[in-house]
């Protein structure tokens, strides 16, 4: 992934929030980044690069 596409994903409104906010930058627990992928983008929680076609 992309930095710009990083952001694009932690800025969404939906995004959880982070742990904590470091010099370096955010810091997120990674149980809280799989729940979201999870809910949100179940196709990468299995692996799959893509989400399935949809059903006809």
């Amino acid at each position: 992934m992309s930095r710009v596409h990083i952001v694009q994903l932690t800025t969404r409104p939906d995004f959880p929030e982070p742990f904590d906010r470091l010099a370096g930058g955010a810091v997120w627990l990674v149980e809280d980044v799989e729940a979201w992928i999870t809910e949100h983008q179940p196709w990468k929680a299995r692996g799959a690069d893509e989400p399935p076609p949809p059903e006809n």
